[in-house]
């Protein structure tokens, strides 16, 4: 999916859900979201529930080609966001993480004492990440859904990624 030249869709569609978060009807399943940002450095923004892990990591290295990503940008830790970090962790060991404090000590009790504290970028409200032409900003979010998140905007393409905030309900290939 074209989102900018420089930003593109990662994500994976479930078809197999019927309620996501166990509660909410999703007739016509459910769209997990990611995206990559090419620049100088490679960031990725949001991993995809676990099931679907070996299908985004391979649309990710669609769109990377010869690249490796820099970063993992994790906006939030519910597992539809996050589930893949270990994997993705295994098949890019030089890419750092980029999250909140409180989403790194989640971490560490979502899989199992691991908090990649060798490979961790800690950011707070009003911080910045350059990858070249691209500039991320990172907005404390507590609490807009889990206590964890950030919200990331990318002053070059004016593009808001928002973690569970806005957005369509359901799977992206489907009208609804």
């Amino acid at each position: 999916m074209f989102i900018t030249n420089d930003i593109r869709y990662i994500g994976v569609n479930d078809h197999q859900v019927d309620l996501f978060e166990g509660q909410y009807v999703v007739p016509n399943g459910m769209a997990y979201n990611s995206y990559v940002i090419l620049d100088e450095k490679v960031a990725v923004m949001d991993t995809v529930d676990q099931n679907f892990g070996e299908e985004w990591l391979s649309n990710l290295r669609t769109e990377l080609g010869e690249r490796k990503p820099d970063y993992l940008v994790v906006q939030h830790m519910e597992p539809d966001h996050s589930g893949s970090v270990r994997g993705f962790m295994s098949a890019f060991p030089e890419a750092k993480i980029v999250s909140s404090a409180k989403a790194f000590t989640m971490m560490a009790n979502f899989f199992e004492g691991e908090d990649f504290a060798d490979r961790r970028v800690v950011v707070k409200e009003g911080d910045t990440l350059e990858l070249g032409s691209h500039v991320l900003s990172f907005i404390a979010a507590p609490m807009v859904h889990w206590p964890e998140v950030i919200v990331t905007y990318d002053s070059t393409d004016k593009v808001l990624f928002s973690a569970d905030g806005f957005g369509k309900f359901g799977a992206l290939d489907v009208e609804e």
